[in-house]
């Protein structure tokens, strides 16, 4: 496995994605089942000095594992494809993966396009608006879900004297949020609404999410929408929340995808079954250990060990939930970043 940082060809393919420029991505793997050779029946040995026949090379030896990269974000929710490749499961699928760390799903679709990554890990919505402009990626399994619980991994948080204590008290604030008409806008407006509250005098600021609490903090924002760690790193610093944007859509929201491309998934099955095995096999084994996942995320995050012991881990479905990726396209239509809901077939 090797893991790379974010680099000016990064840089540069955000600016693709401001462009809209998205494309599909490509993966390749092969499987093979062992063919033993055999001389029983060879014919009786000459005295030609080159007459010996070589034995027919074992499939096994003729495979080679097939190099795969990963485009994925230095969050917690993919901690189980670091577990996954550490276990073994992806050697098993004759697959040798990269890891390659970009800021955030909107750098990884384009990536995926310019063919420098195989598969890619991403939020639903930014899928969902990514296929409405027939971009065509098909999803090779969930990403990441709310825990079903309370003590959810995201947050929207504010200073305690803010007067913000409701989801309607956002009403004319200003609100950071890691990218604009996207998930976490969808998601945070919604809650308003359901508060009764009116979205639209919502202040939106797009900012990472490393940034986000900072920016509370120094008055910047009013409020701002993190996951973990960043959710445990501003509780730390007295921030307070008004609860889960995700939670509040479902208890087993989902909000994000692993996926590639639909053109390459029709060429190279034996590949994406490989990828869906093992990372379903990463996912069951990250659920039953949560004390590894809290020791694998100190290997890929700057997240400390305390920091580590202390965040609310999302929760990792066995399979992707179509009602999450229906609801997304729907938030999409009533915010206007959709007209209409796409074909969402290749999502689910």
């Amino acid at each position: 496995m090797t893991t790379k940082s974010p680099s000016t060809r990064m840089r540069a393919i955000f600016a693709a994605v401001a462009a809209m420029s998205l494309a599909t991505l490509t993966a390749c793997s092969s499987d093979g089942s062992e063919e033993e050779a055999t001389d029983d029946a060879a014919p009786a040995a000459t005295d030609t000095a080159d007459s010996t026949t070589e034995p027919a090379e074992t499939d096994d030896a003729m495979m080679e594992p097939v190099d795969v990269t990963v485009g994925l974000i230095p969050i917690l929710d993919v901690a189980p494809i670091y577990l996954g490749v550490e276990q073994g499961f992806f050697e098993e699928e004759g697959l040798n993966l990269t890891l390659e760390l970009a800021q955030g799903g909107s750098f990884i679709i384009p990536s995926v396009s310019q063919g420098d990554y195989e598969f890619g890990f991403s939020n639903v919505t930014s899928l969902i608006l990514a296929n409405a402009t027939g971009v065509g990626l098909e999803a090779v399994g969930p990403g990441a879900s709310t825990n079903g619980t309370e003590e959810d991994m995201a947050a929207v948080l504010t200073p305690a004297d803010s007067g913000i204590s409701t989801a309607k008290d956002l009403e004319g604030k200003k609100v950071g949020v890691n990218a604009l008409a996207n998930v976490n806008t969808a998601t945070i407006s919604q809650m308003v609404r359901d508060d009764g509250g009116d979205p639209s005098t919502i202040t939106y600021v797009e900012l990472p999410f490393p940034d986000i609490v900072p920016a509370i903090l120094a008055g910047d924002i009013d409020a701002g929408q993190v996951v973990e760690p960043f959710r445990t790193a501003g509780v730390n610093q007295d921030l307070v929340s008004i609860g889960s944007n995700f939670l509040a859509m479902s208890p087993t929201f989902m909000i994000a995808e692993y996926f590639t491309s639909s053109d390459y998934a029709a060429e190279n099955p034996e590949t994406v079954a490989g990828f869906e095995a093992a990372l379903a096999k990463s996912f069951e084994y990250a659920t039953d250990n949560p004390d590894e996942v809290r020791a694998i995320v100190l290997t890929y995050t700057r997240m400390d060990e305390e920091t580590a012991n202390a965040v609310r881990l999302p929760g990792w479905p066995s399979e992707i939930d179509a009602a999450s990726v229906d609801l997304q396209a729907e938030l999409a239509v009533t915010d206007g970043t959709l007209t209409e809901v796409p074909d969402l077939t290749a999502l689910k």
